[in-house]
């Protein structure tokens, strides 16, 4: 088994009192040391020199291996000498005046932690680059012994693992559950009756693929992909903190979802998006591409002070770009060194200079005004939507002003902010990166953002494909390949599938960063396909499922609750792009949670065709988001995220039961069954098929007849009810003279709605 493997095994074991340092030939430090010493070390011997304790520094071998400050005749680690190195002295101490960690900071390291550092020192003491910061390569696909199993190449590193466990992979999924699962991750929708008849009776050999193809084909795509590029981006509809009024920025998601749709190559979504404006003869798609690095927070409140607001605003540019393409957390070195990553404060404002040249004010005008798009801004005309920008959805003839990217003529300076104060500028910088990750070469580069661009695609970078790779590993598998998909850092968690992450990166690089050809890759695998079922031998050894050993059993978003509900029901408007609409919420939440100023001191709920597009295009309010998306935890869009908590909370099963939507969608469901010429028994059955995706069982179906008889019994006795019931939103009727039919079909379908398996891919 390869060192990388070994090590997965080992910190695995030592968590779940398995495997211990003994088990190790060969203690490596990126795997085993540097986790123990970031976690338990760094935060008083790490790169913060401002708060770094007895001058020594643990984090490179440079400072571990020099005379203790204090004692010349010490060292921290003397390779091969581990009674003589004052760190294994001192961290195998019983003496709690010297034993480290020091007992007051809550930290420890148990028996078999302390034995992985002394045998490391032991076997040399050797340091290495972390992980992340080491370009990564092709690793040939290991061995594995159910050659049969695999599809193509990622399977046999995640089978490898799987054996090695003692653990077989699933079978493959049924057509209906795998129907359903690549439906809803490459599309956010529910296959349709007509794609799922088609799909079982195709027996042919590449039946799978041929509806692989047609789900990246279909526009919607573009608008699943939208979703999560919308929270890293962090796009909302208004401007945030207290006034918080209108946005104008749907153009710029237009744009995304297009973009999807077209399958632009990751580098080239990318650059567009950081430096379009900068590229040689900008077109109007490409410095409306860079709206991604206006979508943060500006305030509209009198009395700010407007440079306080402006640093803010290129905080927030800076940490974004960190957080979404280079999954670090550079806002750690925003006032001091970084305690565990090598990020200087200093290389963090050279980073921020990138950002800091555009003429932009600290307060954004009149928040009477309609619609304000902070200068610099592009005026998109009806003519230009019809001739050029063919992907807007914009209906009406008024211009839209779209606030992007332009750089100021002259350069402004770009200070070392003291403490991260606004108003302590200190040592001028210009523009760089941490060079630890990349070297910067401006010769070869540039000096502005399309040059940060250019750096961020350099073959040699270690970080830009591992980063994406792993966030759309994560979309389907619910994990990434690193877990902590915001922080590949020293306090992130190390892959679990190392050498399969640096073969993904690599192979996405090599294939053009084509993004359509890395989704097929992933969900043609076996991984992908496999049954979702655990046994309680997987359970036993692998309950978190790292291994992959199964598939994954993951809830759908807030956005994909709502489309479910929308699609299975026939109620989803499937018109892509334009405004945002807002949809049915309880009273008097944003008049509560407001500064009473501007065109968005009240809640105007739309109607019509708006109140049923997809979740994507709900209006993003930042101080008061859409409430039934937040129950089913979805983003507020305050700043960058990679990646969503999933909660489990009574909240979420009383707002399915009770929100209009799910209410209605089972109303329009039910009066379109009670169109057709079945009997009642069909038209359960034909609604379990539309919302579970598959065929209801015997032992199901006759609990939902027994059920739709007893709430039909129970409507009879009282009609009044009946009628009530049916009248949830503002959908026009279907003609049905039986309300009482009518009340106990919606009922059963209301319950389908609420099952578990329902809001679930398995």
């Amino acid at each position: 088994m390869c060192v990388a493997l070994v090590a997965f095994a080992t910190l695995s074991g030592c968590r779940q009192g398995g495997l211990t340092a003994n088990a190790l030939d060969s203690v490596d430090y990126n795997l085993h040391i540097r986790p123990l010493l970031s976690d338990r070390c760094f935060k008083c011997h790490g790169p913060d020199a401002n708060q770094r304790k007895a001058n020594l520094r643990l984090d490179t071998p440079e400072g571990a291996l020099a005379a203790l400050k204090d004692n010349p005749t010490a060292h921290a680690i003397i390779p091969g000498e581990p009674d003589q190195s004052e760190v294994f002295i001192r961290i195998f101490a019983s003496d709690t005046s010297i034993v480290m960690p020091p007992p007051n900071s809550n930290l420890s390291l148990n028996a078999n932690e302390i034995a992985l550092i002394k045998k490391w020192i032991e076997q040399g003491a050797k340091y290495k680059p972390h992980w992340a910061f080491i370009a990564p390569a092709r690793h040939k696909p290991p061995s594995v012994n159910a050659t049969a199993w695999p599809k193509n190449e990622i399977d046999y590193f995640i089978l490898q693992k799987i054996e090695t466990a003692g653990l077989q992979p699933n079978e493959e999924a049924d057509k209906e559950r795998l129907l359903k699962r690549v439906s809803l991750d490459l599309t956010g929708l529910p296959p349709s009756p007509e794609l799922h008849d088609l799909f079982l009776a195709d027996n042919s050999a590449d039946a799978y693929e041929k509806i692989v193809d047609e789900l990246l084909a279909q526009p919607q795509y573009g608008e699943k992909m939208a979703v999560h590029w919308m929270d890293v981006a962090r796009y909302a509809d208004s401007h945030g903190y207290q006034d918080d009024g209108l946005r104008t920025m749907w153009p710029w998601r237009d744009w995304v979802i297009h973009a999807f749709n077209q399958n632009y190559t990751y580098d080239k979504f990318v650059t567009w998006q950081l430096a379009g404006d900068l590229l040689p003869n900008p077109t109007k798609e490409q410095l409306l591409a860079t709206g991604f690095n206006r979508n943060h927070k500006i305030t509209q409140e009198g009395g700010v002070i407007d440079e306080e607001y402006r640093i803010e605003y290129v905080t927030d540019r800076t940490n974004t770009f960190a957080k979404a393409f280079l999954a670090l957390t550079f806002e750690c070195a925003h006032c001091h060194d970084h305690k565990y990553d090598p990020i200087s404060q200093k290389e963090y404002y050279r980073s921020f200079a990138f950002f800091n040249r555009v003429p932009e004010k600290g307060l954004l005008g009149d928040i009477q005004l309609a619609s304000l798009a902070d200068p610099p801004k592009i005026k998109i005309t009806s003519e230009e939507v019809q001739n050029i920008l063919t992907f807007i959805n914009k209906k009406d003839t008024t211009p839209v002003e779209v606030m992007v990217m332009k750089d100021t003529t002259w350069k402004r300076p770009t200070h070392v902010l003291v403490r991260g104060v606004y108003d302590a500028p200190g040592e001028v910088v210009d523009i760089g990166v941490p060079t630890a990750i990349l070297p910067f070469d401006s010769a070869r580069y540039g000096t502005n953002r399309l040059a940060l661009a250019k750096w961020l695609f350099d073959e040699k970078h270690p970080l830009t494909a591992r980063v994406f790779v792993n966030r759309m590993w994560q979309e389907f598998f619910g994990r990434g390949l690193v877990k902590t998909s915001g922080d590949f850092g020293m306090q992130g968690e190390l892959p679990s599938h190392p050498e399969l992450l640096d073969w993904l990166a690599v192979d996405f690089r090599e294939n053009g960063w084509n993004i359509k050809r890395l989704m097929k890759q992933l969900v043609m695998s076996a991984t992908y396909r496999q049954s979702s079922a655990i046994s309680k031998k997987q359970l036993e050894k692998d309950p978190d499922n790292i291994l992959l050993s199964h598939a994954p059993r993951l809830r759908l978003t807030a956005e994909g609750v709502r489309d479910l509900a929308l699609a299975s029901s026939g109620l989803l408007v499937k018109e892509i792009g334009g405004p945002s609409m807002k949809v049915y919420q309880p009273k008097g939440i944003w008049e509560s949670s407001t500064s009473g100023r501007g065109v968005l001191a009240r809640y105007v709920q739309d109607h019509g065709d708006k109140l049923y597009r997809r979740g994507l295009y709900s209006f993003i309010k930042r101080t008061v988001p859409p409430p039934g998306m937040l129950i089913m935890d979805g983003s507020n869009r305050d700043q960058c995220e990679v990646k969503r908590g999933v909660t489990n909370t009574p909240l979420q099963a009383l707002l399915l039961l009770n929100e209009p939507l799910m209410l209605e969608a089972s109303r329009v469901l039910a009066e379109r069954l009670m169109q057709e010429n079945s009997p009642a028994e069909e038209k359960i059955k034909k609604a379990f098929l539309l919302i579970v995706c598959r065929e209801s069982k015997k032992k199901e179906f006759d609990l939902l007849i027994t059920y739709y008889q007893s709430e039909k019994a129970k409507f009879q006795s009282s009609p009044q009810k009946a009628q009530h019931f049916i009248e949830a939103g503002e959908y026009p009727h279907e003609p049905v003279s039986d309300v009482i039919t009518l009340a106990a079909l919606m009922q059963v379908i209301q319950t389908i709605y609420n099952l578990d398996e329902a809001i679930t891919k398995t």
